[in-house]
């Protein structure tokens, strides 16, 4: 384990050092959680779902030219269902 000297800044901010955020693969955007263990606090990136528009994109991808009978109406019915 290392042990890396931080300051927080006044929005309550701090900088994961650049060295431990390649080391674990975390990016800009990535979503982290704060968890209180006995005299510690442990961050803990937060598990990714899919979103509504990632299915919808798993759903449809390479899926245009098998689509090129449908009418712009059931087009957009197929991209609004769930």
């Amino acid at each position: 384990m290392t042990a890396m000297g931080m300051l927080m800044n006044g929005k309550g901010q701090v900088t994961v050092p650049a060295e431990i955020r390649a080391r674990r693969g975390w990016h800009p955007g990535d979503e982290f959680e704060f968890v209180e263990e006995d005299d510690r606090i442990v961050l803990r990136p937060v598990p990714t779902v899919e979103t509504r528009g990632e299915r919808l994109v798993r759903r449809v991808y390479g899926s245009g030219t098998a689509n090129r009978d449908m009418s712009t109406d059931e087009l957009m019915a197929m991209l609004r269902d769930d």
